[in-house]
């Protein structure tokens, strides 16, 4: 086995795939850097103040002037009045929740990232890890092996959680040490608050507790690489389901995006839950955000994408295993 997935992880590297993701994450990064730095300082010059407690009270401010607005959804104007309250909760305990520094953009970054950018980056991976093989007739050579089957698609999925691995680590690693030329490397320790839960309309502070902000990222980046290994995983399926590597990544990239779309429009599709779409922003629980769909939670989320990842995988192997390759 250890042999087989060697043979993988080469392919995987004479790609130069995971170094093509890896700049493409630094150059993101970059961009997003830039910005937010930009914003801060537009922020400041129209307050001028650098106090965290004015901006904060601004930021409500805001939100309460659009919520009397009439022409916002009423999706929206939920979500708008749960953000103010969270915001009124850490000015009441005087916690900053944005305080400059690099594991504030690193987590920031991360859960910007969990529902469409971390998924396309482990879709480029993952769509043609058998599909190429099968449409370049490489699979009959490989299947001339004595190893069995299952052994074979295993080292190709084992490969893949590897690389997912490393992606989630370059997102990590990368979002640091670049956002902290700009914002500093300090923050570690810095107390956030978690625990908010949503109930129907109302925010639950119950259960809120403090903890050093390294904890919480390491939190928010187990979620991220869950995400990572479910989206890995169906793409997995496609590809052993289908030759062509372009429709493989065509209907993972429509998923994706009908999920981007469906999480701001499905409050009262009930049955929407159990699209595995729809339960990607999993640190939007950890954060104490409005879920898609009332009654959905976090326990739930990980258990819906979780069955999803395991139906793929029962469909992959017994396909791969049945399938007639000569």
């Amino acid at each position: 086995m250890i042999n087989l997935v060697y043979n993988e992880m080469i392919k995987i590297i004479r790609k130069k795939r995971l170094f093509i993701i890896a700049g493409i994450l630094a150059v993101l990064v970059g961009l997003f850097t830039y910005a937010q730095m930009k914003e801060a300082q537009q922020l400041q010059e129209e307050l001028g103040t650098t106090d965290w407690r004015t901006q904060l009270q601004q930021e409500i401010i805001n939100a309460q002037n659009r919520l009397s607005s009439s022409g916002i959804s009423a999706e929206w104007k939920k979500y708008l009045q749960i953000r103010m309250e969270q915001q009124q909760y850490y000015l009441d305990n005087d916690i900053n929740p944005s305080a400059p520094g690099a594991p504030t953009f690193m987590r920031m970054f991360a859960e910007n990232s969990i529902d469409l950018l971390l998924p396309l980056m482990v879709m480029v991976i993952a769509a043609d890890l058998v599909s190429s093989e099968a449409n370049r007739g490489t699979i009959k050579l490989l299947l001339t092996r004595p190893v069995k089957r299952w052994k074979i698609l295993l080292s190709k999925y084992i490969t893949l959680l590897l690389s997912i691995s490393f992606i989630v680590l370059s997102l990590g690693v990368l979002s640091y040490l670049i956002s902290g030329v700009v914002f500093g490397y300090g923050g570690w320790t810095m107390p956030v608050l978690t625990g908010f839960t949503v109930t129907g309309e109302e925010l639950n502070t119950e259960n809120v507790q403090l903890i050093d902000q390294w904890q919480y990222i390491l939190m928010e980046l187990g979620l991220v690489w869950f995400v990572a290994v479910v989206i890995g995983t169906l793409t997995f399926t496609l590809s052993v389901l289908m030759k062509s590597t372009a429709s493989v990544m065509g209907v993972m990239l429509a998923a994706l995006i009908a999920g981007a779309i469906l999480a701001n429009m499905v409050s009262s599709w009930e049955s929407a839950k159990y699209l595995f779409m729809v339960n990607l922003r999993l640190t939007d629980y950890v954060a104490g955000m409005a879920p898609p769909i009332s009654g959905m939670s976090l326990g739930f989320s990980m258990s819906v994408l979780g069955v999803w990842a395991v139906c793929g995988l029962i469909v992959s192997f017994f396909v791969f295993s049945r399938r007639d390759i000569y």
